[in-house]
């Protein structure tokens, strides 16, 4: 069984499960963030160089005031606890994003995480906060613009790999799958560019419950599938 080399994850469903026990959606998005640690490292064992999650999107600010804080408390414990993670496990972390829409504390906890782990060597993680796919190409060609205008980079015209370059996702390969969970079968401005290419997989399996079955079931439906690029087909 051939394994993706990329894998981008939609985490949905954390307030779903939590409702369906009973509990507030906060219960559910704690389960969700621990249930991160365990997928990563069973990718990784699985031979998944390249992990990216959908954790806080740039649509999410429209959510109760009362979850967006339950929310930000979550992440601000998280980026501490990830750098033990990230230490035991030689985990590179990168949060991909408009990091500068995130509250200042926020802002310095991610840069001491992708300090303290841009020279490990294991699995390459991906968080994406305060990211939106259309407002990512928005800053990019805002960026490459500025650029040109400004005579930091010579006078040419814009290209997919000049694009590319000013994405967050500039030197992380494009996803070969895409997974995500509790039913819904949409992108909802998720890496909208970079999954031009990628196999989707959709389950209604809540992200709190989705597991190391459900991932090699995933990845079993990849290997099943005749890729084409441009009607060519591509062995996997």
């Amino acid at each position: 069984m051939k394994i993706p080399n990329h894998i981008a994850i939609i985490l949905d469903g954390n307030g779903r499960w939590a409702k369906s026990k009973g509990m507030p959606r906060n219960y559910g998005h704690s389960k969700g963030s621990k249930n991160v640690e365990i997928i990563c490292e069973e990718a990784y064992k699985m031979g998944v160089q390249y992990l990216t999650v959908y954790a806080f999107s740039t649509e999410n600010w429209r959510r109760s005031k009362d979850e967006i804080e339950a929310l930000m408390s979550l992440l601000r414990a998280y980026m501490k606890k990830s750098l033990k993670i990230a230490k035991k496990n030689n985990m590179k972390i990168q949060i991909i994003g408009d990091k500068t829409g995130l509250a200042k504390d926020l802002q310095e906890s991610i840069q001491v995480l992708e300090d303290k782990t841009k020279e490990n060597t294991g699995l390459k993680f991906q968080i994406a906060l305060n990211y939106g796919s259309r407002d990512e190409i928005m800053r990019a060609v805002n960026q490459f613009i500025y650029d040109r205008d400004t005579g930091i980079i010579e006078k040419q015209n814009m290209s997919e790999e000049i694009l590319a370059s000013y994405l967050d996702t500039k030197g992380i390969p494009e996803p070969d799958l895409l997974i995500r969970t509790s039913g819904e079968m949409r992108l909802s401005n998720f890496l909208l560019w970079q999954l031009a290419y990628t196999e989707f997989y959709f389950t209604d399996i809540h992200w709190p419950d989705f597991d190391k079955q459900e991932l090699i079931q995933a990845i079993e439906q990849y290997n099943n599938r005749e890729r084409r690029y441009g009607g060519i087909e591509e062995e996997l």
